[in-house]
């Protein structure tokens, strides 16, 4: 600024002055002015000042004196104190000690007065103290209270921003009026609470120096001050009130303490918005500030007219370097602040805003939350979500056999779906919806609406390489959801089944609610085990509990019959009170013939309405009561419903079962009626055959004369045989000791491992081949194959158990697999512990497919089959059984054979049936159910379990009735005790204890010979299901049938058999096939003038070929049993195996082969009929 031609550093401004001003001094055009004047500078764009004066140093100056005053008297007072402290310090223990001196001289009443002294301090010290923590309490956001007035001050904060943007219209420096001025007095109004809350801040501050630099202080500073100057001066001036805009800052923070944002992206979204929007509008208003008033040293002329908003433009454009150029700064200190932005504000804006825009745009696509529907039921699904479990999981659930149910599916899972989980997802929009999340986070149940579902379901990862990691995931879910909410029902898969204890530890699991853990380990070996008892029946009942479409074909192939038996199922209902009082065996028969209905189970509560029994098959001695609750087969459940509607008065006459309907005469739900006296009477009477299950009475007899109270030939449960531990090395078969021991009928199990490998639990599958329901000359050999690291592993689970011996060694050994006798065993198991290990799928079964090849290719001596097939008086074709020289016995021709049929069923992965069998014509993508290794009970693979979850929600007595057919009798108390010690304990034979042997157990009934031999020759099978259910109590449910019966002898030694489940009545028999029936327990162990033959699924070697051809196709399932009893015996201290080889005696002519055909002649076992 340069001083005027006169000497004056006044302008010439005559001309810009008012008219009133101008006229003032017409001598020299200028106004007359104070000293005071003369200090300021002249600005003649203040409307409401007639001297022009500018005002706004005294408002910058309050703050700056307000904020450097405040700070010089925190530094004065730190300093001293620091020098009183320091000073001071001896001379006030040499005063203390002083003073205590002084006390212990004094007199009581100095005594008194010291202590009044002390109390006074004492209570200003804490006064002092209590309003510290007073105002603390007041501005923590720990509790309610300062959570209040966190929020309040940020909302007033916002106010004053927007009172701001509001005046930012004016010019900088106004004259308004306080009285009518409504912004200024709300502006009045806000800064008065602010700097109240600033003092509560200053008082509760701990360091008031580092309180004082605080951002938040200085806003205080520079905004509120000049508020109070305004009301002094009568002006008002826009000035550093932008700095409210830093408040913006704690947005994120007052909304975590709203509970609006509870997770981190959103909180760093916020957080990152609210950062980038507060520097923007601050700086936005230093601009306006300094374009709308100039630089001082160019006395204000260099000013611009520049509105708020176009400030806050220009700034978004210099940011984000287009810099337009239509607005910039002309003043040396928007330019110098400008230099200075460019730099910080690039940088945040390089920075900021990519990750801005990666959070809004990179949100999770599945991030929502479920949108409840009242009035309609919804279930969670988590855990292990892939391709090839939700598709199993949908196709079973979602089948149109299903019950209508209303039910929507909720997927959780913490990974975003592929391409391909996506579009299946998208197949089925209308019922299915997937959240991206985690069950264990409370924030994520939330989300899913848990608290409102049907039931949860946890998928566990069956190819899981460490399967105790698997279920303590699976196990902390449940105990996350139970956490949530104790009332959820949750049925969750289990890999082990020894983990299934750790689910009994939570408080709220309760399994009477409907809480189920299915341990797929348990089940799988189970099913195994059954097939060994029954061969097929593991597909059979994996087929029962899916749900599958019914496919027709017209052709008479033997797909036809199997497909029309997997598309039956397993239902429940309750059964009409018109079969009140009637035996179980005519109620069954009754079903079957008139209602085209197969009952298999019954269920119902004891009077006490807390115990369910559920009995499989009962004998006669068990009436039908009220309530109860019938488990079927068929093939859809409207069907099931004519067992409910069933009235004698109306329907005996009906022979269309498809007729039978409602009628009139009662209700449905007549079994809610009370009971009358007749039926409380029929309750009273089967009481006690309730609490027996299906003990008979005969059988409780005769097991008490028998029973020895001194033997421990059971485990404490009664349900399975036991012996006393026994080491491993008692068990280890050498080569030769196993090439010696003529075993035959056995069970060889081929097992894959190491010492590294992960247990498979072979308890599992040595617990339903040694159920006590089988008499102990009937139980199996078991002989392991595998490595003896990994069997030393399993071997404490197997110690207790009679018959299981081990041959170390690699099961794709021939000669270890001839030494055990491989030709002549009932059943081959392929299992392998190393499946999990490749990440490839179909490289996870190499070891099983090559065992199960390397067994199917091997060649032995047939001339067993023949003479077996000649005891049985068949003679295969081709060959002329009354021709002396065409005869194979007299001949004595040996044959050479090949392992094939249904000797083998191999454990492996869905996708690798396709390589099991070479010869069948099925397509790489057929459905397993559809294979014909899977339809001949051969294969089985895990991937079918998935089913029973949706099976156990809709009916969780389906669950129950698979666990008591495949586990054996596997009881809770079992459970519990294997969970506390890990093995079993012995018990003492007790008629409680026995009559738990008295159980239906499931077998093969051959027609080739027996009482049933004149029905296999062109009967139908609904004159077999009659005659067996009527004379020997024996529940019919399935054929076993060859799959070819036009054969050629050769192609008959490689006979494959498939199953049909639950045939229709005019089914036309076969003498070859083998019927699965559901057995009731013979006490007597066979020794009877009554018997019944029953057959064996194999028949050694030679019954797997030659036999085949014959009838029979095989021998009954105790033909085995001869060289086995020259073993054991059924007396305890005879439980364990004797190595010694039976050496025969030397042969005369023909005299070995003729004695190896009698091992293997038919046997009886007694069954008493009805």
């Amino acid at each position: 600024m340069f001083p005027s031609e006169d000497g004056n550093f006044w302008p010439d401004t005559g001309t810009f002055l008012p008219r009133k001003m101008s006229n003032a001094n017409p001598k020299n055009n200028r106004p007359t002015r104070s000293k005071m004047e003369m200090l300021i500078l002249y600005i003649p764009d203040i409307p409401c000042d007639a001297s022009g004066q500018r005002m706004w140093w005294a408002f910058l100056a309050a703050s700056i004196i307000t904020f450097f005053g405040g700070l010089f008297l925190i530094m004065l007072w730190r300093t001293l104190r620091y020098v009183w402290t320091v000073c001071c310090q001896c001379g006030n223990k040499q005063e203390a000690q002083h003073v205590s001196d002084s006390i212990e001289a004094d007199d009581c009443s100095d005594e008194g007065s010291w202590e009044k002294s002390s109390k006074n301090v004492k209570l200003t010290i804490d006064w002092t103290n209590s309003v510290k923590d007073w105002a603390g309490v007041m501005i923590c956001a720990q509790n309610l209270t300062g959570r209040m007035m966190v929020v309040l001050v940020f909302i007033l904060s916002f106010v004053g921003l927007i009172i701001y943007f509001i005046d930012s219209s004016d010019p900088i420096e106004s004259c308004p009026n306080f009285r009518t001025d409504f912004t200024l007095q709300v502006d009045m109004v806000l800064n008065v609470f602010f700097l109240l809350y600033f003092g509560l801040r200053f008082i509760a501050a701990n360091d008031k120096l580092k309180f004082w630099l605080e951002v938040n202080s200085i806003v205080d500073f520079f905004t509120v001050p000049p508020v109070f100057v305004s009301m002094y001066l009568n002006r008002s001036w826009l000035g550093l009130r932008f700095l409210r805009a830093l408040r913006l800052i704690q947005m994120a923070e007052i909304l975590q303490f709203l509970n609006i944002l509870q997770t981190s992206k959103s909180i760093k979204l916020v957080n990152l918005c609210s950062i980038f929007l507060s520097t923007w509008l601050t700086a936005a208003g230093f601009i306006h500030l300094v374009e709308n008033s100039g630089d001082p040293w160019e006395n204000f002329e260099n000013s611009q007219e520049v509105s708020y908003w176009e400030c806050v433009y220009m700034l978004m454009v210099t940011m984000s370097t287009v810099g337009y150029g239509d607005i910039f700064a002309q003043t040396d200190l928007g330019r110098i602040f400008m230099v200075f932005f460019i730099l910080g504000g690039l940088a945040m804006f390089a920075r900021y805003v990519p990750e801005i825009a990666s959070l809004i745009f990179n949100r999770q696509k599945y991030g929502g939350n479920y949108n409840f529907n009242p009035r309609r039921k919804h279930i969670v699904v988590c855990g292990h979500i892939t391709l090839e479990s939700v598709s199993n999981f949908l196709k079973d659930f979602l089948h149109e056999d299903r019950d209508p149910a209303n039910v929507e599916i909720v997927f959780l899972h913490h990974i975003e779906p592929d391409l391909e989980l996506e579009a299946l997802f998208k197949r089925h929009f209308t019922q299915v919806v997937f959240l991206q999340g985690s069950i264990l986070n409370p924030w994520d149940l939330t989300r899913v609406k848990i608290e409102l579902s049907d039931a949860c379901f946890i998928i566990a990862n069956k190819y899981a390489s460490d399967p105790d990691t698997e279920d303590a995931s699976n196990i902390m879910r449940v105990i996350s959801i139970k956490n949530y909410n104790s009332r959820i029902r949750i049925i969750t898969q289990m890999l082990q089944s020894h983990n299934k204890a750790h689910l009994l530890n939570i408080a709220s699991w309760n399994w009477q609610e409907g809480d189920d853990a299915i341990c797929l380990a348990e089940l799988k070996l189970g099913f195994i085990a059954q097939s060994c008892l029954a061969q097929g029946l593991s597909s059979m009942l994996a087929n029962l509990f899916s749900m599958r479409s019914s496919i027709q074909i017209e052709d008479d192939i033997w797909q036809k019959y199997y497909l029309e038996g997997v598309s039956q199922e397993m239902y429940t209902d309750y059964l009409s009170n018109d079969f009140v009082g009637l035996s179980f065996p005519e109620v069954c028969e009754l079903c079957f013939v008139k209602l085209n209905l197969l009952l298999i189970a019954i269920q119902f509560k004891q009077i006490d309405h807390r115990n369910v029994n559920m009995m499989i098959n009962p004998g006669k001695h068990v009436k039908l009561q009220e309530k109860t609750l019938g488990i079927f087969i068929a093939s859809d459940s409207k069907e099931v419903k004519r067992a409910t509607v069933y009235c004698k008065a109306c329907h005996d006459n009906i022979s269309d079962p498809k007729l039978i309907k409602s009628c009139g005469c009662k209700e449905i739900d007549e079994w809610e009626s009370p009971l009358s006296s007749k039926n409380k009477q029929q309750n009273k009477e089967n009481k006690e055959m309730r609490m027996s299950v299906n003990s008979s009475p005969q059988n409780r007899r005769h097991m008490t004369e028998v029973m020895d109270g001194h033997v421990k030939r059971f485990d404490s449960t009664g349900m399975f045989h036991w012996c006393p531990s026994k080491d491993i090395e008692e068990a280890i078969l050498s080569r030769s000791e196993a090439s010696m021991t003529l075993l035959g009928g056995h069970v060889v199990v081929c097992i894959f491992g190491d010492k590294k490998s992960a247990l498979v639990g072979l308890r599992n599958l040595v617990l339903p081949l040694r159920a006590s329901n089988l008499h102990y000359h009937e139980l199996k050999t078991i002989v392991f194959v595998g490595s003896l690291d990994y069997l030393k592993r399993e071997w404490d689970s197997l110690s207790n158990f009679p018959k299981v011996s081990i041959l170390p060694g690699s099961s794709l050994s021939r000669a270890n697999l001839r030494a055990v006798n491989i030709n002549l065993c009932e059943m081959c198991v392929i299992i392998s512990a190393n499946q999990n290990i490749v990440e490839d799928a179909s490289m996870q079964d190499k070891e099983c497919i090559l065992a199960s090849l390397n067994i199917k290719s091997m060649q032995f001596d047939d001339t067993i089959g023949l003479l077996q097939a000649n005891s049985h008086g068949f003679t295969p074709r081709g060959m002329d059984h009354s021709s002396a020289e065409n005869s194979p016995v007299n001949s004595l021709k040996r044959q050479t054979v090949i392992m094939e049929g249904n000797i083998i069923i191999t454990e492996l992965v869905t996708i690798n049936v396709q390589y099991l069998d070479q010869d069948d014509e099925d397509d790489p993508d057929t459905e397993l159910y559809l294979t014909q290794p899977f339809a001949c009970g051969a294969a089985f693979a895990v991937s079918v379990l998935d089913s029973l979850m949706s099976a156990t929600y809709f009916n969780d007595n389906i669950l129950t009735l698979i666990r008591t057919l495949v586990t054996g009798g596997s009881t809770p108390e079992l459970e519990g005790l294997l969970a506390e010690e890990n093995t079993m304990r012995g018990g003492y034979s007790t008629p409680e204890s026995l009559a738990k042997r008295d159980r239906c157990r499931v077998t093969q009934v051959a027609l080739c010979e027996g009482p049933f031999a004149e029905l296999g020759e062109g009967g139908l099978y609904g004159d077999l299901f009659c005659k067996a259910m009527k004379t020997y109590n024996m529940l019919c449910f399935g054929i076993y049938r060859l799959l070819n019966l036009s054969l050629s002898f050769s192609c008959f030694l490689r006979c494959h058999r498939f199953i049909i489940t639950n045939p229709p009545y005019d089914l036309e028999l076969k003498p070859t096939d083998m019927v699965f029936c559901m057995m009731q327990f013979d006490p007597t162990g066979g020794h009877s003038g009554n018997t019944l033959s029953h057959s064996s699924p194999s028949y050694s070697s030679s019954k797997k070929n030659s036999a085949s051809a014959g009838p029979c196709n095989g021998q009954p399932k105790s033909l085995h049993h001869f060289a086995e009893k020259a073993w054991y015996t059924d007396e305890a201290e005879n439980c364990l195996s004797r190595k010694t080889p039976v050496r025969p005696s030397k042969p005369t002519h023909c005299s070995h082969k003729h004695s190896l055909a009698m091992q293997y002649k038919p046997t009886t076992t007694h069954i008493p009929p009805i």
